[in-house]
């Protein structure tokens, strides 16, 4: 197997009250055989605490997983709380049950990228390794 993500440190995070985790454990696998090392924070994680281990662990990219319906408010928290901490050169990606509708608003809010859970898993490990190059 192909590693596009060899030696990438990724957080991936449970923002928010979502208690769902199936699909996030489901891309972390991936990310790992792509060769990233994952570190995954749990479930219903605050966006500070989000961005505080994004700064210590000195990650890639932050990976959040919402299907909660709040994805567009968590995702602003986020990219805003890293660019409070100096760290606004993290992308932050958003996967989940996100509405077509919302992609661009996500884009707009900071977003380098939008995951739904239509899309093949080699396509979102390809564009991921695209963007944090």
């Amino acid at each position: 197997m192909s590693t596009p993500l060899l030696g990438k440190r990724i957080l991936l995070a449970k923002p928010g009250l979502d208690g769902h985790d199936a699909g996030a454990k489901v891309i972390a696998l991936a990310l790992r055989d792509a060769g990233a090392e994952v570190i995954y924070t749990g479930l219903r994680k605050s966006p500070a605490y989000i961005v505080r281990v994004a700064v210590d662990e000195d990650v890639d990219a932050v990976g959040l997983s919402v299907l909660s319906g709040s994805h567009k408010e968590l995702t602003r928290e986020v990219v805003a709380g890293l660019k409070a901490a100096g760290a606004q050169d993290i992308p932050v990606f958003v996967g989940g049950t996100i509405p077509p509708d919302d992609r661009a608003l996500l884009l707009d809010a900071g977003a380098g990228g939008v995951f739904t859970s239509d899309m093949p898993l080699a396509a979102v490990i390809d564009e991921l390794a695209a963007k944090i190059r």
